[in-house]
């Protein structure tokens, strides 16, 4: 075996005998976080520091005159790339590279590696200095990142596809709507089919908010907010499926000065579910009652019912996704287990927490929502919740009277069904299904207002938004139209 190379240390004159000078094979020797080691111009281990054996797994007495690429994972021996850094660092003097690793018990790591040759005063090639740092924490977290940005671009995808074909289907619903029908069968075809579209539509929506849950990729608008607006909100959402089934729901009287921190649009969505969840699993003329107290320094709200309740074996899981509330599915179950766990993952995200209560199956059951309280100075003064109708200012502009209406949208069964809708309710129509065919048409046209679909093929809607401000001026009112709505 042959000797390590000889290496001076830099800043270090060899002549001199001080005891404060560190030698420079112990200050190597100290290294922890690198695994610092010297090749003979074969490529052959000649010496190994403290933090290699860390790193590796291996003692000196295990490593020493073995070749280097006993360290690499086989396929990447076979491919002759420990060789050729080698060469790479003996023709420009260094080589740096990144890849998979493998230690003494088999286990791989991501590792940063340098590899420096080392020349004696005449040029001659003497060895190389490895350095080797691992970096598998920084490869997962940057793994995750990636995960979660194709994630959300599924997320996005997902959203548009399922959305696009609704949208016509619902728009259709709403035209059908406004027509006489003298046949009670077709009333029925209508009302079913109506029905069937708002549960595909909730469906989705639930589904795409979990997997947005799940992936972090939802902002809870945080803001002081009253519990009494919440209750009133989800109370209005979901009237028309509470006189459906015929139940009596019985409000308890908000205390208005029970405020938290939190977001409007998601509180109330978490109640809903809830209160949806209450009217589907009771039979009709059921009892539902709803109340909101304080507990101490918490806000708990309660929705109770008559209905089905739950297997008390069912009760430590029945926050777990797609579960069910009996623990077991029957042929009138309907959706697909998901809401009571976007309620937990909600009210988590509002420093929260849920609970389910039963006595049994038949003996009813009762959710309740926790949330800390806000103090009372810093809830005297809430501002208005984040909400569509919480803002004048942001409310479209009401067109009264005969409009001339210009819709635009690649989606040719969406766009004529829009402008069906349009029509019947009095409007003048145009369609345009791409960009520069919607300019075009614009400037003979002049629309009043126009509804723009964001992800047309040749220009974006952005870009023609820009350019028929400009041709129609301020007084045109543009609302966009997408199926990749996301939060960002």
């Amino acid at each position: 075996m042959s000797s390590p190379p000889k290496v001076e240390s830099p800043g270090v004159d060899a002549g001199t005998t001080s005891s404060r000078d560190v030698p420079f094979q112990l200050l190597v020797e100290s290294i922890q976080d690198y695994a610092i080691f010297m090749l003979d111009p074969a490529g052959r281990i000649v010496s190994w520091n403290s933090g290699a054996r860390r790193l590796k797994g291996y003692r000196a007495d295990e490593v020493l005159g073995s070749h280097f690429s006993r360290f690499y994972p086989e396929e990447t021996r076979r491919s002759g790339w420990p060789e050729y850094e080698l060469m790479q660092a003996a023709s420009d003097g260094r080589f740096e590279d990144e890849g998979w690793r493998i230690r003494k018990d088999g286990s791989r790591f991501w590792a940063s590696v340098i590899i420096t040759a080392l020349r004696d005063e005449n040029g001659e090639l003497i060895g190389y200095v490895k350095v080797t740092r691992d970096l598998t924490q920084s490869k997962r977290l940057e793994a995750l990142e990636e995960s979660e940005r194709r994630m959300s671009e599924f997320l996005a995808v997902l959203s548009h596809e399922l959305r696009n074909p609704l949208a016509p289907i619902r728009t259709m619903m709403d035209l059908f709507k406004t027509k006489e029908l003298q046949d009670p069968q077709l009333d029925m075809i209508r009302s079913v089919i109506d029905s069937q579209v708002s549960h595909l539509t909730r469906v989705v929506a639930d589904l795409l908010d979990i997997a947005r849950i799940q992936h972090g990729l939802v902002a809870v608008r945080r803001g002081p907010v009253a519990l009494a607006d919440v209750v009133a909100h989800a109370v209005q959402a979901v009237r028309p499926l509470i006189e459906q089934k015929s139940h009596d729901l019985d409000v308890a009287d908000v205390d208005p000065a029970l405020h938290v921190e939190g977001d409007f649009v998601r509180l109330s969505q978490a109640l809903i579910y809830l209160l949806n969840n209450a009217a589907q699993y009771t039979d009709p003329g059921g009892h539902i009652e709803l109340a909101v107290s304080r507990d101490g320094p918490d806000a708990v709200i309660s929705v109770s019912d008559n209905g089905r309740g739950i297997d008390p074996a069912a009760l430590p899981d029945i926050f777990a996704m797609f579960g069910r509330r009996s623990g077991r599915r029957s042929d009138s179950d309907t959706g697909l287990g998901i809401g009571l766990g976007l309620v937990k993952r909600l009210a988590e995200l509002h420093d929260g927490r849920v609970e389910a209560h039963s006595e049994g199956i038949g003996c009813g059951s009762r959710f309740t929502i926790r949330l800390p309280l806000l103090p009372a100075t810093e809830s005297a003064e809430p501002r208005e919740p984040d909400r569509p109708d919480s803002d004048a200012a942001a409310q479209p502009r009401q067109f009264g009277g005969r409009r001339r209406i210009m819709v635009v949208d690649d989606n040719r069964d969406f766009a004529e069904s829009l402008a069906m809708l349009l029509e019947s309710l009095g409007h003048e129509t145009k369609m345009a299904h791409r960009g520069k065919q919607a300019i075009e048409l614009a400037e003979r046209y002049r629309p009043e207002t126009v509804f723009l679909d964001i992800g047309l093929p040749d220009l974006d809607g952005y870009e023609v938004a820009r350019r028929l401000r400009t041709l129609l001026g301020e007084k045109c009112v543009l609302a966009a139209l997408t199926g990749w709505g996301q939060e960002s």
